[in-house]
């Protein structure tokens, strides 16, 4: 009794699925570091590019953004707590931090199923009815299907995780590598009717209910579209697979690591276990930067003309070191290294005349050139060539 009493009021949680990796924890330690910093390149680079270009300010775009800011805020929640835990001799964490986590992993779970649910009403609206779409799919209203769908995530996971909070534990050893509610309701030694009720509650109306809608959509869809026509067919395609691959991965994700919660895994190996119950924290916001960003069309043109802006940068900074050349070499003639005439401009001339006085008379460099150009092209109108001359000497 009085060891179960002095369980009950320690401080801490001890995660209990960390194993000795020795000297392997500074490589595992890199590896984790390398995905956080890729999902939040990834994730930041995919917003800013909707961001910045007005082409792509449409809803699709937008709750594909909002998709993206809840990816690094699940991650965030996660990635740290990782990285200090796998540096760390003392696999423990105090009960406040670990019902924060809770609070933020599920909140993220919550959002990233209403959110998914939501972008396929929008390709719902898009393909099924497309003259009605920008009247029933407007500004406002994709704000506030944002909203809420926060507002509902933060509402309805307080709940639970204050339920779990005041729950008495009998135990502190948690069988993860992170905190979650379901681990946390094992330790107590209480009833936890009323916590398995609302669980319930919450996973019809968090989970069951996207899930039956997004495949009513996709009914739907597919329906318009094999009676539809081939640019019907071809714009569900590329608008719909990012979104369907996003929710297979999503959803089986949430399954493996619910089944391994649920059931008794002794006989799988530790390793098998911890990479299950971290898939759809770590390979999700990685997956959808990649799979949106190289199927959806407007996307790809987007990145391609940024690809090109920046070989276009490199071309003009090639072009201003030149000067810089014939600095170096004033005696060179400038048709040598840019194939140009050599009577297009006065630089060329000072190069050829380094002696000259830049601030001389400009009817005698008008006489000097025109005499000069001649003797190049005899056979050049000696008046275009005056022409040139005086434009070029005068300015």
């Amino acid at each position: 009794m009085q060891r179960m009493l002095n369980s009950t009021l320690a401080p801490y949680l001890i995660l209990g699925a960390y194993f000795d990796t020795k000297q392997l924890k500074y490589l595992l330690f890199l590896i984790v570091l390398c995905m956080y910093i890729l999902i939040v390149g990834s994730n930041v680079v995919l917003s800013a590019v909707i961001g910045f270009n007005r082409s792509l300010h449409e809803p699709m775009y937008v709750f594909l953004c909002a998709l993206c800011a809840n990816q690094l805020f699940g991650s965030t929640s996660l990635f740290p707590f990782l990285l200090v835990q796998i540096l760390s001799d003392v696999h423990s964490v105090s009960v406040p931090f670990c019902f924060l986590q809770v609070y933020c992993l599920h909140t993220y779970l919550s959002v990233e199923f209403f959110n998914l649910t939501i972008m396929s009403y929008d390709r719902y609206l898009a393909i099924c009815c497309p003259l009605q779409y920008h009247s029933l799919m407007t500004v406002r209203k994709v704000a506030a299907l944002i909203v809420a769908e926060w507002v509902t995530a933060f509402f309805g996971v307080s709940i639970y995780t204050s339920m779990s909070f005041s729950l008495h534990r009998c135990r502190n050893v948690i069988d993860k590598i992170f905190c979650n509610n379901y681990s946390i309701v094992q330790l107590t030694c209480s009833d936890t009717t009323s916590n398995n009720i609302y669980g319930l509650v919450s996973t019809a109306v968090g989970v069951v209910c996207p899930v039956i809608f997004i495949f009513y959509t996709y009914m739907k869809i597919l329906k318009v579209c094999y009676y539809g026509s081939k640019q019907t067919r071809q714009k569900a395609v590329s608008t719909c697979t990012p979104h369907l691959a996003s929710i297979t991965n999503f959803f089986f994700g949430v399954c493996f690591d619910v089944i391994q919660s649920r059931f008794s895994t002794k006989y799988v190996p530790n390793i098998v276990k911890i990479f299950l119950s971290l898939y759809f924290l770590t390979c999700q916001p990685l997956f959808n930067p990649v799979m949106y960003g190289l199927n959806l069309s407007k996307i790809r043109q987007t990145w391609k003309r940024l690809f090109s802006v920046q070989r276009r940068w490199r071309c003009v900074a090639f072009i201003l070191t030149e000067p810089e050349d014939l600095g170096q070499n004033p005696g060179q003639n400038l048709s040598q290294n840019s194939g140009q005439n050599p009577g297009q401009n006065l630089g060329q001339n000072l190069g050829q005349n380094p002696g000259q006085n830049p601030g001389q008379n400009p009817s005698q460099n008008m006489d000097q050139n025109m005499d000069q150009n001649m003797g190049q092209n005899p056979g050049q109108n000696p008046g275009q060539n005056l022409g040139q001359n005086m434009g070029q000497n005068l300015g």
